[in-house]
């Protein structure tokens, strides 16, 4: 559509021409004493469109001449950026296929070329030489030569970069608290990570150095705060992030040392964790515990009425009952044999109703029948631990059965059943 357009228009332009000049007769008469021209003004018209051609053409070649050393320096300035870019490309790739020493080559052979540049040259020229003095810092580290490596690094997380170069120094940064972490030097780590804009310091990358950070100080706090930040953003899967957090926060647990610290450990937690019935079974018997160091009496150190935590955890851990292995169900029911006399009156009933719910749980059974043995009531106390004491496989469960139904048998008067009780007991 277009080459029929211009051919309308040429023959427009020639039928004009054509009208021009075509019974044109006039003329043009030139004087210059003595002499006189006359000239056709056809053969004028065309001597001034030719002329005016003519020097319109003469102007641009003597322009062409005139750019040449500038075009051949663009040309060498052009040619010097496409080898600065596929040096960077070649020292990136063979740093991703594990050819180091090709790589600290090409990438030093980039900074070389940049070197010889002009200061405004190539476009980025700040974020290349960046990412380029990085390459070359990573293939020094994985040769392991601390002195080349740190000599390229100082070049890539210099403060005084353009804003263009942001990115790679932020880069370079986490790579070099990164690489303090492998050294198991947290001073350096931390300095490294200070240094990061406030926004990067946000970022998954940089939490996840900050929680070996943590890792390696051992402060364990810490590492729970970046275990909830990376799981809240998804960094975790969330049995990851529970295996994680478990295990700290049982470090945690256990670096407390009096009741006062196990109360802010516990008011710390979130609610997810605090439904967590093995961290809250290790609460309690972190309490308990602890208060047999400071020498409390026995019924004082399992628990008390007005003690919000002893209670908030024993009514998780009670709820995850179903949820917990057998050896921790035995342990709680240890701890719950020693704390049921200071207990509500409404726990003897919810270990009936957890019994009855439950009724080939021989732990179910002994624990409701040392409940029934503490408030003497003696029939159905020895019914309960005589069907415990026939299923249970607790060495230590089974022997507090038999010493539980020596103690029956003595309060009905009955010596032998109670001898015969004390020596099961005893060979147990």
């Amino acid at each position: 559509m277009k080459g029929v357009f211009w051919f309308l228009f040429l023959a427009g332009l020639a039928v004009a021409l054509a009208m021009l000049v075509g019974d044109n007769a006039a003329t043009v008469t030139v004087f210059w004493h003595p002499y006189r021209v006359d000239l056709s003004f056809n053969l004028v018209l065309f001597a001034l469109v030719a002329g005016f051609v003519l020097l319109h053409l003469a102007l641009r070649g003597v322009a062409l001449l005139r750019s040449l050393p500038e075009q051949a320096h663009r040309w060498r300035a052009s040619q010097m950026e496409r080898a600065v870019y596929a040096q960077v490309l070649d020292a990136l790739a063979y740093q991703l296929s594990g050819r180091f020493v090709r790589a600290q080559g090409a990438a030093e052979q980039a900074l070389a070329l940049l070197r010889d540049m002009a200061p405004d040259a190539p476009a980025h020229r700040a974020q290349i030489e960046t990412l380029a003095s990085l390459l070359a810092a990573e293939a020094a580290h994985a040769l392991g030569n601390a002195d080349r490596r740190d000599t390229h690094l100082d070049r890539a997380v210099a403060p005084d970069q353009p804003s263009e170069a942001a990115p790679a120094r932020e880069g370079a940064l986490l790579r070099a608290a990164s690489w303090a972490l492998e050294a198991r030097d947290p001073e350096a780590a931390q300095r490294w990570l200070s240094e990061l804009p406030q926004g990067v310091a946000r970022r998954i990358q940089a939490v996840r150095l900050r929680l070996r950070l943590a890792q390696l100080r051992h402060d364990t706090a810490g590492a729970i705060d970046m275990v909830r930040l990376l799981t809240k953003h998804r960094a975790y899967t969330r049995e990851a992030a529970d295996s994680l957090l478990r295990g700290l926060l049982h470090d945690a647990l256990r670096d407390t040392h009096d009741r006062g610290q196990l109360q802010r450990f516990w008011q710390d937690l979130d609610s997810h964790e605090r439904h967590n019935p093995d961290l809250a079974l290790a609460v309690l018997e972190r309490w308990q515990r602890l208060g047999a160091e400071a020498g409390a009496e026995p019924g004082a150190e399992a628990t008390a009425n007005s003690d919000r935590l002893v209670q908030d955890a024993l009514r998780h851990v009670w709820k995850g009952y179903d949820a917990l292995s057998e050896s921790k169900r035995h342990r709680l029911i240890l701890w719950l044999e020693v704390a049921l006399p200071q207990l509500d009156p409404q726990w003897l009933s919810q270990v009936e109703d957890a019994q009855r719910a439950h009724p080939n749980d021989a732990g179910l059974q002994y624990l409701a029948g040392q409940a029934c043995l503490q408030r003497e009531l003696w029939g159905r106390a020895a019914f309960l631990l005589e069907q415990a004491s026939r299923t249970l496989k607790d060495t230590e469960l089974l022997r507090r059965t038999w010493r539980g139904l020596a103690r029956l048998a003595e309060e009905r008067g009955d010596a032998p059943a109670a001898q015969a009780a004390w020596k099961k007991a005893a060979l147990v």
